[in-house]
């Protein structure tokens, strides 16, 4: 068998492997996405560029364990680079507002779900991140840590601020304690 004829079935092995992990992870991604960004269209933008940066760097990832931690980088990264753009911030793509199904309990946890996330998306980028991948990706100090290339106290540090922000501005909407 001839080099290129080799090169190709190692790319072909390389390929497969690789579309296999986002058929696996693809929603779990998008979800994280969606998170960060608060935007469908926005979240779906990240996890292509992010998958296109995983794809660039697939052969250097020597365990399957480590890729969700270097994907989940690569996107907060990521995120953090567009949101330093000032059109980002300038600009905020919306879709109608869906009409939601009436209930007496529903629609109270609906409007607390909102004022959370409202408030969630206003905090700075790097408290945001913490809060994401700490509390909705479920995710140990270390892990967030591996994820954001920062140290745990920094995580705890970020997500303590954070918290607080949440609180005080929660309590400024006429929020209950929470």
């Amino acid at each position: 068998m001839d080099v290129d004829a080799n090169a190709a079935l190692v790319a072909m092995g390389r390929d497969r492997a690789f579309e296999q992990y986002v058929e696996a992870r693809q929603a779990a991604l998008l979800r994280l996405a969606y998170l960060l960004t608060g935007e469908q269209h926005a979240a779906e933008d990240l996890v292509q560029t992010a998958l296109a940066k995983l794809y660039l760097a697939w052969n250097r990832l020597e365990r399957a364990d480590s890729v969700d931690a270097y994907t989940k980088r690569i996107m907060v990264n990521e995120h953090a680079s567009w949101w330093r753009r000032a059109w980002r911030r300038a600009e905020r793509s919306t879709d109608a507002v869906p009409e939601r199904p009436a209930g007496p309990d529903f629609g109270q946890a609906l409007a607390d779900r909102d004022a959370l996330w409202t408030v969630v998306q206003g905090l700075p980028p790097r408290q945001r991140a913490a809060v994401v991948l700490r509390f909705y990706e479920d995710m140990s100090e270390q892990d967030v840590a591996a994820a954001l290339g920062c140290s745990v106290g920094t995580v705890k540090s970020q997500t303590s601020r954070a918290l607080a922000t949440l609180r005080t501005r929660l309590e400024e909407r006429g929020g209950n304690d929470r």
